[in-house]
């Protein structure tokens, strides 16, 4: 750690922190992870007396510099790694589905190299509320667990991944938090982010305005090569737009694949006065206030379905990854369909009930949305403490 000279800083010790994640690749789910961990650090370094100076290995260095303000490296580019490990006090991975070898048997050992160039550097390691898994192929389960074994702190986001990492043979405390995701406020009117204190109630959104139509926020994505899954919530989005007097706003999280999905659903619907696509959004905190807009999430992103609890917005979870169903479970609710058994008629009817319900759901669901949203604050804390105590 660097200790400053009192006046420059207000004499609190400079911890500089490498920030690796699957950032910059216009992903808004995982901008808004590293959004939220960003702002964790800022709030708990100012609460325990230091301050995080964050370098974020992206894919873009230049657009994630833009977005946050911060020091940035490329993330492929070894040298570059190297020297930013080298002049930092230590290493973040997370969060997000990091350690998991589902889209690529590249993703873990990349992953995994990073925490351990650090931790070879003697830098020290902490995990930050991944999602593990799956992970298909064990031959990952030793360099997993001897990597995570060295760690100083490790959190996950669900029970599933700490029981995974059982299962692997890792013998160290793991801490089970939520998504990173479930902090992340909204902007004030001035443009920075709105601050909640540790432990805070969040206000859930207001009812709406009499005579104002209900809005149905939609997040898709590619995934059955068929389109079949499309193709169901296309018809089932039909069949409320009949039946209600709903618009619909599709949310692409992901650009611009997410766009085209959008796309694709919209023109199968018949009421396109009706129907609308946010385009080009890329910020997670305006993406985030759109969900915030919404009376109604359907989504198959798991971070629009987390954007729209954070805001006290009900949602219908179509599950693509398991990882939907446990955020959900975490809830006491369960996915309408999967992208493997698509129900239309399920669908409709859930999205229907919680159209009518919503302040009852809100209701229901406040205390548990409140204490998600106090436990994401728990990985910065965490950290915050090690370096204090160092200091």
């Amino acid at each position: 750690m660097v200790f400053p000279a009192p006046g420059i800083t207000g004499g609190r010790p400079v911890v500089r922190l490498v920030i690796s994640g699957y950032y910059g690749f216009r992903n808004s789910g995982d901008e808004a992870v590293l959004q939220s961990i960003l702002l964790a650090l800022q709030e708990q370094g100012e609460l325990q007396g230091i301050r995080v100076e964050p370098v974020v290995l992206s894919a873009d260095p230049e657009l994630t510099r833009a977005m946050y303000g911060v020091e940035t490296c490329h993330r492929m580019r070894y040298a570059d790694v190297s020297e930013a490990l080298r002049d930092s006090d230590g290493l973040i991975s997370g969060g997000g589905s990091l350690l998991q070898d589902a889209t690529s048997a590249k993703t873990i050992p990349y992953y995994l190299g990073v925490i351990k160039l650090a931790q070879l550097l003697g830098k020290p390691t902490f995990i930050y509320s991944q999602g593990i898994g799956p992970v298909r192929r064990k031959l990952f389960y030793p360099l997993i667990r001897s990597v995570f074994r060295k760690a100083k702190y490790v959190s996950v986001r669900d029970r599933e991944s700490a029981e995974l990492l059982a299962e692997m043979g890792l013998r160290v405390p793991v801490e089970v938090v939520p998504d990173p995701v479930m902090g992340l406020p909204l902007k004030d009117e001035t443009g920075y982010a709105q601050g909640m204190a540790v432990g805070e109630a969040a206000e859930m959104p207001p009812a709406r305005p009499s005579g104002k139509r209900p809005v149905i926020g939609v997040s898709v994505r590619y995934w059955n090569d068929d389109r079949t899954d499309l193709n169901s919530i296309a018809e089932a989005l039909d069949r409320m737009l009949d039946e209600s007097d709903a618009n619909i706003r599709f949310l692409p999280f992901h650009l611009p694949s997410d766009e085209q999905a959008s796309e694709y659903i919209s023109n199968k619907l018949s009421r396109q006065e009706r129907v609308a696509i946010a385009r080009g959004v890329e910020h997670p905190q305006d993406m985030l206030a759109k969900v915030a807009t919404c009376d109604l999430l359907i989504g198959m992103r798991l971070h629009s379905l987390i954007y729209a609890a954070s805001q006290g917005v009900p949602m219908v979870g179509i599950s693509y990854d398991p990882k939907i169903d446990q955020f959900l479970h975490r809830l006491g609710m369960r996915a309408a369909s999967s992208t493997e058994r698509m129900s239309v008629p399920e669908i409709v009817r859930e999205s229907a009930a919680l159209l009518a319900g919503k302040t009852e759901w809100q209701r229901e669901k406040r205390a548990a949305i409140d204490e998600l949203k106090r436990q994401a604050q728990l990985p910065a804390q965490q950290i915050c403490s090690y370096f204090r105590s160092k200091g």
